[in-house]
């Protein structure tokens, strides 16, 4: 029988060095948990560990693992510390002078998620800590390897950036185009990850790539989730346990119907009286499905055939896009409480004749308002707003520039208020997928009474357009 260890009869030095090597014990056991995919591991780092150690080649055709991985899944499903300590087996154990980009919305974003993150993490491999010595960290190298941050905001940074791993967290706010530019230059494996908080997007089209891995989790399938974490997730559901159920894993199912108004299981008791119930939260953070961004200002808009629109009068609106936003040209239709809009131009347009000769093409008619986006902030040489209306002008289009006598949510509210149906098309696709991402600007978590600055194109066309409809003295058609 192995005797007790005596601590009390070691000497202070001694204390300190057996804590030393206990310390070490169990960093080792972490770094040696990195290469053993066992029952115990979390799902996430078994298939980004699998993604990886299963890729192989015939020539440059990939015949087995995967060169992109995309996780979808609920809050603390464990995604973004399986990619962090993934990327720690990727250093140590992997390359030796590995180009590693992590790219986020904004830069700005790291120093409130991932700096955090990275410091818990180094912390317990044992590893240089950078993050507990300086305010601002933009690269680091773990050994040999470097790590380097890059918002998406930034995208001139991507323009001949290479990169052997590129990491995208959170990766709904990305544009299409900056994932397509830092992927054409990742030598190896890319990783997405993010909460499904919206219905369609397309980052969720990435997995019909049979090179692309996809894996979705939810909080249950963290083994090391902290017990009031999931106790909180837990106290959003809706809806008594096991009375429904995922149907085509988007959607929720109740008496062999989708849940509704008019099919609604029985509701939770406790989480219901307590307040803490929420439909949309339990959906994405606890069930991982795909949803409505919360805060969504327009969340009133569906989709429509062109044959359902009215045979009613029509007008025009016209958002300036010139080098990397769109510009938006809408036909719109208002009767009653409705307003139809129809989605004619969606991509960036520098100067008044490319916009004259399109507008031409798509038949859009002389004699009918346009009513355009007035800022000049814009303004590039010749091509600013105000220049694009004296040219539409000249060209004998009955285009205005939109006067902003009242604030944004003053017209956002009325639109708010009506039922507002967008034209199915691919451009009509772009708008919703807009009204799906177009929410209030939010401080510490708490929303205030004012719209972010993105996903606004087409609102802000067809907002102009239902200005000049309901007044149409705040439209200016003289210059001077």
């Amino acid at each position: 029988m192995q005797a007790k260890f005596d601590l009390s009869k070691l000497t202070n030095a001694q204390l300190l060095e057996y804590e030393a090597l206990l310390k070490q014990t169990a960093i080792d056991d972490k770094l040696l948990a990195l290469k053993k995919i066992n029952d115990k591991t979390p799902k996430n780092y078994a298939f980004l560990y699998n993604a990886l150690h299963d890729q192989k080649f015939n020539g440059d055709k990939l015949v087995s693992g995967y060169i992109g991985v995309v996780l979808e899944g609920s809050a603390r499903s464990r995604k973004t510390r399986s990619v962090l300590d993934f990327i720690v087996h990727i250093c140590l154990h992997v390359e030796h002078k590995a180009v590693i980009t992590i790219v986020k919305e904004t830069y700005n974003e790291f120093k409130t998620t991932l700096y955090n993150d990275f410091r818990e993490v180094l912390d317990e491999y044992g590893l240089d800590n950078p993050f507990d010595r300086l305010k601002e960290v933009d690269s680091f190298k773990i050994g040999k390897n470097i790590i380097t941050f890059v918002g998406a905001d930034q995208p001139k940074k991507f323009e001949g950036l290479g990169s052997d791993y590129v990491y995208f967290n959170e990766m709904l706010p990305i544009e299409k185009s900056i994932f397509a530019s830092a992927t054409m230059r990742c030598s190896k494996m890319w990783i997405g990850d993010y909460n499904p908080s919206v219905t369609e997007h397309w980052v969720y089209k990435l997995p019909l790539d049979p090179k692309v891995g996809f894996l979705r989790t939810t909080f249950r399938d963290n083994p090391f989730i902290p017990l009031n974490q999931k106790l909180s997730i837990l106290s959003r559901e809706p809806y008594l346990p096991d009375s429904y159920y995922i149907h085509n894993e988007i959607e929720l199912w109740y008496n062999g119907a989708i849940i509704s108004e008019t099919n609604e299981p029985p509701p939770h008791p406790e989480n219901v009286e307590n307040g803490t119930a929420d439909l949309f939260r339990w959906k994405v953070y606890g069930l991982g499905l795909r949803g409505a961004m919360k805060g969504v200002i327009l969340n009133n808009v569906t989709m429509i055939e062109k044959s359902d629109v009215p045979d009613v009068g029509y007008s025009y609106g016209i958002d300036f896009g010139f080098t990397i936003d769109p510009t938006v040209v809408t036909r719109n239709w208002h009767y009653g409480n409705d307003t139809y809009s129809e989605v004619l131009t969606y991509h960036p347009i520098d100067n008044s004749q490319d916009l004259i000769d399109l507008l031409e093409s798509l038949g859009v008619e002389k004699y009918l308002p346009i009513t355009c986006d007035s800022s000049d902030r814009y303004t590039s040489g010749n091509n600013g707003a105000v220049e694009m209306v004296v040219a539409l002008q000249d060209a004998g289009y009955e285009a205005s520039k939109v006067s902003k006598t009242k604030g944004v949510m003053y017209w956002l509210n009325l639109l708010k208020n009506r039922n507002i149906k967008i034209v199915k098309s691919d451009l009509g696709r772009k708008a919703k997928l807009e009204a799906e991402n177009y929410r209030y600007k939010e401080i510490n978590g708490v929303s205030i009474n004012q719209p972010i600055d993105k996903y606004n194109h087409w609102v802000d066309s067809l907002r102009y357009d239902f200005m000049s409809y309901m007044d149409e003295c705040i439209v200016e058609s003289e210059w001077m």
